[in-house]
């Protein structure tokens, strides 16, 4: 599949700026697969310099969507179980991007109850798995451009207050606070301490 390049700037966030700016700038957004999703309530940002991120030991086939073009989706599986969006950013080559942790659904409902077997809206989205559970998210929309159809990226609202903390479940480096949150949400994967 061929990545093609995409203006940096989608949704009134620029994607080219450093993974903790954008990861800050998402909350609030809303991202819709399909016309299916919600408002991104947690995020977490990653970079090469960073021991914990997937691009720390450089460019692999798994990886390579990272260091593409900001803009672009790099979605993984996690311990062979759960798969994990995230959004590339910084300029290509460099390998930055940001997970989305969750998301307050708040279109289609109905299908990701279905699809991820649960009524309580709470848990349609709140963690990485269950995210792309409920958006029907996997490899082939890998590598993928926020900008183009299945995705739908809209602008945050404005004056949302942020809370920020220590990542999840990270042992392989010193956690920075690259962890960012609606304050207040009930849809976060895990409380802020």
């Amino acid at each position: 599949m061929r990545i093609s390049e995409t203006p940096a700037a989608l949704a009134g966030i620029d994607f080219g700026a450093p993974s903790p700016e954008v990861a800050r700038a998402l909350i609030g957004a809303i991202i819709l697969v399909d016309g299916v999703g919600g408002r991104i309530v947690e995020t977490e940002a990653y970079d090469r310099a960073d021991p914990a991120s997937h691009t720390f030991a450089g460019p692999t086939r798994r990886n390579a969507p990272m260091f593409g073009p900001p803009g672009h989706s790099y979605i993984y599986l996690s311990y062979g179980m759960h798969w994990c969006l995230n959004f590339v950013c910084r300029e290509a080559g460099h390998g930055a991007g940001v997970l989305i942790r969750a998301l307050e659904p708040l279109h289609g409902m109905e299908l990701m109850a279905a699809r991820r077997g649960q009524t309580d809206a709470r848990l349609l989205c709140s963690g990485p798995g269950r995210l792309c559970q409920a958006l029907a998210l996997g490899s082939a929309l890998n590598s993928m451009s926020l900008a183009a159809p299945p995705f739908l990226l809209l602008p945050r609202a404005g004056g949302e207050l942020l809370v920020a903390g220590p990542r999840i479940g990270i042992s392989k480096a010193i956690d920075v606070p690259w962890r960012f949150g609606l304050a207040g949400s009930r849809f976060l994967s895990k409380p802020f301490r």
